[in-house]
This record gives C-alpha cells, structure tokens and sequence, in this order.
C-alpha cells in the first residue's frame, strides 16, 4: 500500500502542477488578448525577449540548419539519386526536416539559451526581492514579466523554425551541387519541395512550435518564480525548468504527430 500511496502521491502532484501550467497559460493568453494590457513597459519587455529569443539565436541557428542540411538533404539526394526515384526528394526533405528535424532541434535550442536564462533572471529577482518591490510599485507581475516573455518565446521559436528549414534546404541543395550528388535545377528541388507539403504540414508546424514555446515559458517562469529564499535554489529551478521543457516538447510533439498524421 505504501507503494501504491507514493505513486498515487505522484500522480496526484503531475496533475496538480499540470493544472496549474494550463492555468497560469490561460490567464496569460486572456490577458495579452486585451489591448490595454499592452503598455510601452510591456511592450519594451517583449521587445527584448524577442531580441535576445530571437534574434540573437539566428547565428547559431543558422550553423545549426546548415550543419543538418548537409547531413540530412545530401544523405536524401544520394540515397533518392541510387534507387532511382529523385521525384520522391521534396516529400522525403518535408517528412525529415519540416515535421520533425527544425522543431525538435530549434525548440532545444530555445529551452537551453532562452529557457533557462529566463528562469534564473526570474528566480533572482524574486530571491532579492525585485518582484514585491514591482507589486509595490502597482505594477502586475503577470503583465510585466509573464506575458511578453510567454508570448515572445513562441514567437520566437515559430520564426526561427521557418528560418532553420530555409537554411538547411538551401546548405544541401548546395553542398549537393558542390559534391556534384544529385544536383539538380533550383527550380526543380523548389518544385519538388513543394509539391511535398500538405496543408497538414503547415498545422503541425505551428502546433510543434506555438504550443512548445509557450509551454517552455509557462514552465520556466513558474519554476523561476517559485525560488522561495536562497539563492542556491536557483540552479535547481532552472534544472527543473530544463527537464520539464523538455518532456513537455517530447508529448507535445508525438501528440501533434500522432492526431495529424495517423488515420
């Protein structure tokens, strides 16, 4: 009975943490759906989260696609190019990179750089007080922390996938061409690219980017925010932000798969 009492204990603990994730996201999508919610403090904070999310990522997003290009697409066009059926390149590249490969990987990248450097900006500035000092001051911790970090992390997360699968579309098709392995007309990979894509692709491209996104930064400011008095908490937060951003990508991702592909 013990044993069965620990992993009831368990269980129960999952879906009251779940709970409150969906709860803390519901109140942050409500509120960011009002205008007067958005003023120039907010609007200065989503600013930089995407900045810093966003922007400062292409760089190393961009090695990161151009390296799975390479070992991806080039590795497609041989195997294509040997059995023949060069038609079946653009369906192959959509299955491999778009429904699978640019989420997965940009989604890590965003949990480890963004993710976690948000949670311990969070849980430092409740550990020295910052967050009274802002409720103090009348301002809405929800408002001026929560929603742009939630929002620009999504966001952000969308745009450098897209990003992503333009690069290592166009870093094999040109590592191809220089390997002089199934080299081809642009036009003709373009064409072949996109007579592989399904309306199903684009909704599981948003649903694999949004939906983690967002997760990530619901999970990461609720561990950031539920440091209590030590400063020493702080690397566990940000471990625990870590390992839930991740099992919560892994689910929504199979999920995803699963109620999109699978008839």
């Amino acid at each position: 009975m013990t044993f069965i009492g620990t992993i009831g204990q368990r269980a129960i603990a999952r879906m009251r943490a779940s709970t409150h994730l969906f709860a803390v996201l519901g109140a942050i999508l409500g509120q960011a759906a009002r205008t007067r919610h958005w003023p120039r403090t907010t609007r200065s904070v989503f600013a930089r989260q995407v900045l810093f999310t966003g922007v400062e990522a292409l760089p190393f997003v961009a090695l990161v696609a151009f390296l799975a290009g390479i070992s991806v697409v080039v590795q497609v066009q041989l195997w294509l190019g040997r059995a023949g059926q060069s038609e079946l390149l653009g369906g192959v590249l959509v299955a491999v990179i778009v429904r699978e490969v640019a989420p997965l990987l940009v989604n890590f990248i965003a949990i480890g750089r963004s993710g976690a450097a948000m949670t311990v900006e969070l849980a430092n500035m409740k550990v020295l007080g910052e967050i009274k000092v802002l409720e103090a001051q009348g301002i809405d911790p929800l408002l001026y922390l929560a929603i742009p970090r939630a929002l620009a992390m999504s966001v952000s997360v969308f745009c450098l996938t897209v990003w992503f699968t333009i690069v290592s579309f166009a870093s094999g098709y040109a590592f191809g061409i220089l390997s002089g392995t199934g080299a081809m007309d642009p036009m003709v990979f373009l064409i072949t690219v996109l007579r592989g894509l399904r309306q199903a692709d684009v909704y599981n491209l948003l649903a694999k980017t949004l939906a983690p996104g967002l997760l990530t930064a619901g999970i990461c400011i609720i561990e950031g925010l539920s440091v209590r008095y030590s400063i020493t908490e702080v690397p566990q937060a940000a471990t625990r932000a870590i390992v839930r951003s991740i099992a919560a990508l892994f689910i929504v991702s199979a999920v995803v798969s699963v109620l999109t592909y699978v008839r």
